[in-house]
């Protein structure tokens, strides 16, 4: 069991020297839970963002190995954290114990799969032009490449995943593998989880022999400010709203230095529903797709919020069916009362609007979410109507009848960049249509097919992200071992004896990573 004290972790230690308090709740009831946390000063923002400094020189020379060793390390005390950790988390954010458990192993999984990269040292981009004295009319010196840390990273907690895409999440992995120390900002609505994990990373640090400051972790609100601004930080890792994720954006690049902030912040997830498939399999696609809707209360940042359909026979029983679907879905209990609160607005300006009608759906109470189905006019989308490309964060999709394939496509062309698009098609479908799928390729990360996009696989090919409002940088991914590029920048060697060259670089290949020497890929030592 972890004695927890809701202090700021700085360098290896616990520091509160604030007086705001700040209170985690029961996501069920919002009663106050019983640790309250303390929000870092300026000062300890200072602190941790200098820790995060001084470890960053000692850390960068840590082997690749090593460090590998250190987040294996942070994997073994997460999956050591038994029945009260599971609890704590699903009382701070009202998900089930099955989800939890799942994604403690995912958080995990995800850690070693870095290590893994690690070894194979692949991540090194290691290239070499070796010298051609002789050349006319200009020599050529001996050019080595390799990449490092970009330094100290702040990372923000997401609150829709508060292992997978917080403390030790993903953003968080791949700056430590890259080299990187990291300052934590705590989310605001699981903080007692996050001192758990905190603690679990202490503690590997310590028994791998870590610098103090590889890792610090401040609560707040308001803190972020001075973080993304402090001198010391060298990129940002977010996950969250528009609103949020473009404040950050704003702010490093309103810096004396600008940093890169890599921002996951707004995608509704378009579905496209080819009319073969509607009209073999209709009634299933209405179903798996009303639970793609409603899994997790909605509260995935790839949930499917925006269907396309071009009008048919078909697609009139498939909106019959999916409205009787999402009707009968029922109420979940949200993350926090802030959640279900911005989903009651993104509701009433659904409701609002002109030109949509409501399909399904009832009125929340309590800390329930009530599923809802739209169905909005295809001029507002042809006409580029900003509402319907708004993220609604919950169980609630929107539905666009389209009149033909002509339309269908006006209609993807107007979409904003997103995370994922999915196409729900035969093969009939998809002949005579290479069109359609280059301009979906334009739009997003992640293209799928017959399947639904709310679920997300750890592994070396996945893409995480996608063209902005989805991210702030579409160059990068912050799901899958890519991720570890967005912390990394180029170092180029020019003439240098081999025995000052790192060993990535080195005639000898010591490390034995696949190189690209003169062009050729090899993993053997020059001659």
């Amino acid at each position: 069991m972890v004695t927890l004290t809701g202090q700021n972790f700085i360098a290896g230690a616990r520091s509160g020297q604030g007086d705001v308090l700040l209170q985690s709740r029961d996501a069920t009831t919002g009663k106050a839970l019983p640790v309250q946390f303390i929000q870092a000063t300026r000062e300890e923002v200072d602190a941790a963002a200098q820790a995060a400094a001084q470890a960053y020189p000692l850390y960068r020379q840590v082997t690749a190995v090593r460090r590998g060793e250190f987040l294996e390390a942070i994997a073994d005390e997460l999956d050591a954290l038994g029945d009260d950790f599971i609890a704590t988390v699903c009382q701070e954010t009202a998900l089930p114990t099955a989800r939890i458990q799942g994604e403690q192993a995912r958080t995990s999984g995800q850690l070693r799969l870095f290590a893994q990269v690690l070894r194979r040292g692949d991540f090194y981009g290691a290239r070499i032009d070796t010298a051609m004295p002789e050349r006319k009319p200009l020599p050529r010196a001996d050019l080595r490449q390799y990449r490092i840390g970009v330094g100290p990273v702040a990372v923000f907690g997401a609150s829709n995943f508060p292992l997978a895409f917080s403390t030790a999440g993903g953003d968080t992995a791949a700056a430590l593998a890259a080299g990187c120390p990291v300052v934590f900002k705590a989310h605001s609505g699981h903080m007692t989880t996050s001192e758990w994990v905190a603690s679990a990373i202490v503690r590997a640090a310590e028994r791998t022999g870590m610098p103090g400051g590889v890792f610090n972790m401040i609560y707040g609100g308001g803190v972020g400010e001075w973080l993304v601004k402090h001198p010391a930080i060298q990129a940002v890792g977010f996950t969250g709203s528009l609103k949020g994720g473009r404040a950050l954006c704003d702010m490093a690049a309103a810096r004396p230095q600008p940093i890169p902030v890599f921002a996951e912040m707004s995608s509704i997830n378009p579905v496209l529903l080819l009319p073969q498939a509607l009209e073999q399999r209709g009634e299933a696609i209405a179903a798996e797709l009303a639970a793609s809707v409603v899994i997790g209360c909605g509260q995935f940042c790839t949930n499917p919020g925006l269907i396309l359909g071009v009008r048919s026979p078909a697609f009139s029983r498939f909106q019959q069916q999916f409205a009787a679907n999402m009707a009968d879905q029922p109420a979940q209990t949200m993350l926090n009362a802030g959640t279900l609160g911005s989903y009651a607005q993104g509701i009433a300006r659904l409701q609002a609007h002109p030109g949509t009608e409501l399909l399904a759906g009832q009125w929340q109470s309590d800390y329930q979410a009530q599923p809802h189905l739209f169905k909005a006019q295809a001029s507002l989308l042809l006409e580029g109507d900003e509402v319907l490309q708004e993220e609604v964060f919950g169980p609630a999709t929107v539905l666009v009848e389209l009149a033909d394939d002509a339309q269908l496509e006006q209609a993807v062309a107007s979409l904003h960049g997103q995370l994922t698009v999915t196409l729900i098609a035969e093969a009939a479908d998809l002949q005579d249509r290479a069109g359609l799928i280059a301009l979906l390729e334009q739009k997003a990360g992640r293209l799928l097919l017959n399947g639904y996009p709310t679920g997300v696989e750890v592994c070396e090919a996945m893409v995480h992200g996608g063209p902005y409002p989805a991210t702030s940088d579409a160059r990068g991914t912050s799901v899958g071992t890519l991720a570890i590029d967005r912390f990394l920048r180029p170092v180029c060697f020019q003439n240098y004896p081999d025995a000052l060259l790192p060993e990535a670089l080195r005639d000898s290949n010591p490390l034995g990573i696949q190189r690209l020497v003169n062009g050729k890929a090899t993993v053997a030592a020059l001659t």
